[in-house]
């Protein structure tokens, strides 16, 4: 799941100079650091969507993941919002309540 805030939206929006109907998709990329596998950080880009995984749409604007990034968020719950005191985008990962789950 891909969840994002009505403000971290706002500064996308303001930040990128998006207009409504426009997407913005989340990858992993090579290199960087802050991310949950070594070695690995997310990127963006405005692209439209071809085979989204995770999907969501917030003032207008389609935020997603596409299927072929989908390994890097397995077993996590995505999560974007803004954090007014330094006006930046935090990213949080929660692991899925069932993704450690063995049905044996």
């Amino acid at each position: 799941m891909i969840s994002i805030t009505q403000p971290a939206a706002k500064w996308y929006i303001n930040e990128l100079d998006l207009s409504e109907g426009d997407a913005v998709r989340f990858y992993a990329r090579y290199g960087g650091h802050g991310g949950l596998h070594r070695g690995f950080s997310l990127g963006l880009a405005i692209e439209r969507p071809k085979n989204p995984f995770f999907h969501t749409e917030a003032s207008g604007i389609s935020f997603f993941v596409e299927e072929s990034d989908a390994w890097y968020f397995e077993g996590y719950d995505f999560h974007i919002k803004y954090k007014r005191k330094y006006d930046e985008i935090e990213f949080s990962f929660e692991p899925k309540e069932n993704a450690n789950s063995n049905d044996s």
